[in-house]
């Protein structure tokens, strides 16, 4: 009997001692797995502030089609890009450049820097100095627009985000108060409009500095930006930077306002930034364009269209779109973001064109 019981014992440990053994085989080959499709296992990267050094993945590594990646860039320089950078989860995965642009170059946002605004809005708020719902004029007084005042108090700075002030958006990129006129009701009418710009305005005046000032210290200085704000048309301010300060914005998007451990942008904030903001454009958050919605309005029409406004892209995608194709695509289920920088693709747009579509099957064919 004792013989007995001592072979059991001596089988029963041999068979932990496999058991274990497979358990850690598996561990280390689930940690070592990586698709492209989850990246669970894998913290976010941030590339460090003031260094010119940034981590790199291989489209190998992550199991993409390499054979769609000449495609790509030569569709990319056939149509006037400049700058073209993927992360994923932080980390780049391409990086190219076209047409005599350089890495250091620098190049206009258009209004895929409305984000940019937006963003520090809601660290204004997040600080204390300003209320995304009181009306704008508690902050720049009254007589900012030419619409009768009782209209006028009932644009708040949540309207100048969601672009639903009802002012009148054909009279070009002028906000002064001659040029901003009254059409209808604020909130009751969607249209793309500059006026958004005076949330600068407002964002200076609540926290009594320069809007400039405020930007660096709380937003480009945190994430290593560079760049510099140009006033263009007399009183709209664009942002220009090379194509990885670009990046490092689509960066925090994706992270949730989060660098690194610092909440620099409050994560329910983005959240809602990201997300329809009025239930007139569903494709619209605070400056944000939106895919995957049953629904969208363009710029400059007041027709609404059925659909994603790009029906190749992840649905789960929001975006910054500025002028003649200035793009950033955050992919959230992916840990993608996309740069695209340059030249109007084929002719002049304000924010979406045909070109998205087009150019999204060909990234669809190198990451999916």
């Amino acid at each position: 009997f004792y013989c007995l019981t001592l072979i059991s014992s001596k089988n029963n440990l041999a068979m932990k001692k496999i058991s274990l053994l497979f358990i850690l085989v598996t561990s280390l080959w689930s940690c070592n797995s990586d698709d492209g499709n989850s990246s669970n296992e894998e913290a976010m990267y941030f590339p460090p502030i003031g260094s010119s050094t940034w981590e790199t993945k291989t489209v190998a590594s992550l199991g993409w089609n390499e054979t769609q990646v000449q495609p790509l860039l030569d569709y990319l320089e056939l149509k006037h890009t400049k700058g073209f950078i993927i992360l994923h989860n932080g980390k780049i995965v391409m990086e190219n450049y076209f047409n005599g642009h350089s890495a250091t170059d620098p190049w206009y946002w258009a209004s895929a820097g409305k984000t940019l605004t937006a963003t520090v809005t809601g660290i204004a708020q997040q600080e204390g100095y300003l209320n995304i719902n009181d009306k704008v004029s508690d902050y720049l007084g009254t007589g900012w627009t030419s619409a009768p005042l009782a209209k006028e108090n009932l644009i708040t700075n949540k309207h100048l985000l969601t672009m639903t002030s009802g002012l009148n958006d054909a009279l070009g990129d002028d906000v002064s108060p001659a040029n901003l006129q009254y059409v209808a009701n604020a909130g009751t009418r969607w249209a793309y409009h500059n006026v958004y710009v005076k949330l600068q305005d407002v964002v200076a005046a609540s926290t009594g500095q320069t809007w400039n000032n405020y930007f660096n210290t709380k937003l480009k200085n945190k994430i290593g930006m560079t760049g510099l704000w140009a006033i263009v048309d007399g009183n709209l301010s664009v942002y220009n930077s090379n194509t990885r300060s670009m990046a490092r914005f689509g960066l925090l998007a994706l992270n949730k306002g989060k660098w690194e451990n610092n909440q620099i942008v409050p994560e329910s904030y983005m959240q809602n930034a990201t997300t329809t903001s009025q239930n007139i454009n569903l494709s619209y958050g605070y400056l944000w364009w939106l895919n995957g919605k049953s629904s969208y309005h363009l710029p400059q029409t007041q027709f609404q269209f059925s659909g994603s406004i790009i029906s190749t892209a992840p649905s789960d995608m929001y975006c910054a779109l500025g002028k003649d194709d200035q793009k950033i695509y955050v992919i959230p289920s992916r840990k993608i973001v996309i740069i695209r920088m340059g030249d109007a693709a084929d002719g002049s747009n304000m924010a979406l064109s045909d070109f998205d579509e087009v150019l999204w099957e060909k990234i669809s064919a190198v990451i999916n």
